[in-house]
């Protein structure tokens, strides 16, 4: 469904107050986009100062009040908790009778679909479950990076156009997600957003390790064409000495990884398992070239045909 096409005016939710609860990075910035949309926040609520700031930047004279008041006063309320946190303060929130038939719940986790706000439901709340497949800042050029931003939607079916609907208002593009893949949905989302920023922080590390004074500038390109042609073909984008059955150069990883950065071995290890099984798999690593590689990696001592300085065969390449 593209953005540029506009919901039925039939299947819009009419303009809400809108509140939210846990001033994160999230919230605020759902918040702002909605108000572009013509809704209308009216309360928020955070605890630490930096949650405060927040909300003082995103929501400008938008007041800050206890959770149960934030749910008095808004039609729509977001719930941007951390995960663990979320069942607890639905719980919380339908015992002290905080909450309103009729009134739009909408949690933005990616592990939880719509039935974790049972609770609230027992008590008239309409559950919807939006959680945009976005990383954010704390500051205002989230609310710019939801346009086109994919959001994982879970609601009863009944509320699927008005879930629908919200997302297209905020710029973003729906996805529907059964109640039982949601947690699959953010195992996948993890594995490759948040382990990509350890992977990068890791990458740059090593790379001023070896004297490059601009690691950021060098890697920005490589990594973007890697991404992009990840996204475009697959397995067949494998690139590098894993990919190629380059066991001694792999070996020479090793040692110097070990040498210099012995926190990163494990990890470097396990993924070019993965990716020697998944080249293998395409046909990309020859299986003559494979058992080698795959020894060097099983025994992780980096004790293969090692290579030394300028003979690894890569040529200073980045494959």
């Amino acid at each position: 469904m593209s953005t540029s096409q506009q919901p039925d005016p039939r299947d819009r939710p009419a303009r809400l107050t809108v509140g939210v609860v846990g001033a994160g990075r999230v919230g605020p910035a759902l918040a702002a986009s909605l108000q572009l949309a013509g809704h209308r926040p009216v309360a928020v609520s955070g605890v630490s100062d930096a949650s405060r700031r927040r909300a003082a930047q995103m929501l400008p004279d938008v007041p800050l009040v206890p959770p149960g008041e934030v749910l008095q006063r808004a039609d729509l309320v977001l719930l941007t908790v951390p995960d663990d946190a979320l069942p607890g303060l639905v719980a919380g929130l339908a015992e002290t009778g905080a909450v309103r038939p009729g009134q739009l719940l909408v949690h933005t986790s990616g592990r939880y679909g719509a039935r974790v706000l049972d609770p609230a439901v027992r008590a008239g709340a309409l559950p919807l479950a939006l959680h945009p497949a976005m990383t954010f800042t704390g500051t205002p050029v989230d609310v710019q990076r939801l346009a086109g931003c994919s959001f994982g939607v879970t609601a009863p079916e009944e509320l699927r156009l008005a879930a629908e609907a919200l997302v297209i208002e905020m710029g973003g593009e729906p996805e529907w997600i059964a109640e039982e893949r949601r947690p699959l949905y953010h195992a996948a989302l993890a594995l490759g957003a948040n382990h990509l920023v350890t992977l990068v922080a890791q990458s740059m590390e090593l790379l001023r390790e070896a004297g490059v004074e601009a690691p950021d500038r060098m890697l920005g390109p490589l990594l973007g064409a890697a991404l992009d042609n990840a996204l475009r073909s697959g397995d067949a984008a494998l690139t590098g000495p894993v990919a190629r059955g380059d066991a001694g150069t792999v070996a020479a990883h090793v040692e110097q990884l070990r040498r210099h950065s012995p926190q990163t071995v494990a990890g470097y290890l396990a993924m070019a398992r993965a990716t020697a099984d998944r080249a293998l798999a395409h046909g990309l690593l020859k299986p003559e070239l494979a058992e080698d590689l795959l020894g060097v990696l099983a025994d992780g001592t980096g004790s293969g045909t090692s290579a030394t300085d300028g003979s690894d065969g890569t040529e200073g390449d980045a494959r």
